[in-house]
């Protein structure tokens, strides 16, 4: 059976060096490194890294995990990361949160993993964006927190 694709945004990546989020987040990243997990990120989450700080930017390379998968921002990405907003599931200012659900969506990863509670990991906002993805003939996206895929597993 594969591993469960696991989509995180750069505030998985952060959490790892935030002592409220630390725990949890270095559990996930303990079961990307077994290979229980595939860890899934976009070339969006490359380019938030770009002014984080050294230890930050590089803990993906540090940790050595191994075949992590990659996805490029598609138009279509764009194109459905723009009808979140346009149908007011978050406002303008969070239009790279859209394309990382949309990238998530559209690459039909199992869970999209993120500490960001107010405009990610939210049910107003799940039910928003999952409404606009089954509107288009896409699936529900599974949207958590690392603190509710490592539990999910005991």
């Amino acid at each position: 059976m594969r591993p469960l694709r696991v989509y995180i945004d750069t505030s998985v990546i952060g959490g790892y060096f935030d002592q409220e989020f630390e725990k949890e987040t270095k559990l996930l990243f303990e079961k990307f490194q077994r290979k229980e997990y595939q860890l899934v990120i976009s070339d969006l989450t490359e380019r938030e890294l770009v002014n984080a700080p050294d230890h930050v930017r590089t803990l993906l390379k540090d940790l050595a995990i191994k075949d992590i998968e990659e996805i490029l921002v598609t138009d279509e990405i764009i194109q459905l990361a723009t009808e979140y907003i346009d149908e007011n599931v978050v406002g303008q200012t969070s239009f790279d949160d859209c394309i990382h659900i949309a990238t998530a969506t559209l690459n039909r990863v199992d869970l999209l993993a993120s500490w960001n509670f107010r405009h990610i990991v939210n049910i107003r906002r799940i039910r928003g964006y999952n409404s606009i993805n089954l509107k288009n003939g896409y699936p529900i996206l599974e949207i958590r927190s690392p603190k509710d895929i490592i539990d999910y597993e005991r």
